[in-house]
């Protein structure tokens, strides 16, 4: 019962996360002219005033332009979002103690080669989600590569550290550096859904991050995996 309640949780959580990025697009938060900064503290006023969100379990991410390049870890120069740019945003927002994590990338403008890329990253989430949720054996090192390949498939090459994370009840289990136990990561060889010594299920995030460095941009999507 506990187990079913955690992972209803989740699920709406994520549900709230999808109504703030909802509320966003709504309200063109997203456009040429406004810096990253400006546009993550809007951010936050539409979730303090639309979902009574006090509280973001990790730094918000906004990034745009070549700063699509840097990982998670990373805190590069605050940047202008351009007329024909491209930009993601990276969410932790915690709803009634339990969190988000949710990541998405926007297009401004018609570029055909950021647009392929938005699409592949997209298409590849969906298409990994369904591959591990048919799994019963699948490790968080082969997710890592199975990520890999999907990038490279499609003609990018993988940006990030890792492909996911542990997630949970506010706060969780502390990620902390060094500890791939709690990560999608090449040196984690735990099956992802094996049970915790307690006997429940482990709940994970998928996260891909694809990058042209020739171009010098970049692509994010993350949501709940299981």
């Amino acid at each position: 019962m506990e187990e079913r309640s955690s992972w209803a949780k989740l699920q709406e959580a994520e549900e709230k996360a999808v109504l703030l990025f909802h509320e966003i697009e709504k309200q063109q938060i997203i456009c040429a002219g406004k810096s990253e900064s400006q546009v993550s503290e809007e951010i936050l006023n539409i979730a303090k005033s639309k979902l009574g969100v006090e509280l973001f379990w990790h730094k918000r991410i906004v990034r745009a332009g070549k700063n699509t390049l840097f990982p998670y870890k990373e805190d590069p120069a605050d940047l202008i979002i351009q007329a024909d740019d491209i930009l993601f945003l990276d969410l932790g927002p915690v709803f009634e103690e339990w969190e988000a994590d949710f990541g998405k990338t926007y297009v401004i403008g018609n570029d055909p080669i950021k647009l392929k890329l938005k699409k592949d990253i997209e298409t590849s989430w969906d298409y990994l989600r369904n591959l591990i949720q048919d799994s019963t054996t699948i490790t968080a090192r082969d997710v890592f590569y199975l990520a890999n390949e999907e990038a490279t498939k499609n003609g990018w090459e993988f940006g990030g550290e890792i492909a996911g994370h542990l997630i949970g009840k506010y706060p969780h289990e502390k990620l902390e550096k060094g500890n791939f136990q709690l990560y999608i990561h090449p040196e984690n060889e735990l099956n992802l859904k094996e049970l915790t010594s307690i006997g429940t299920k482990n709940h994970w995030i998928l996260e891909l991050h694809f990058i042209c460095r020739e171009k010098q941009i970049g692509a994010f999507v993350e949501g709940l995996l299981f």
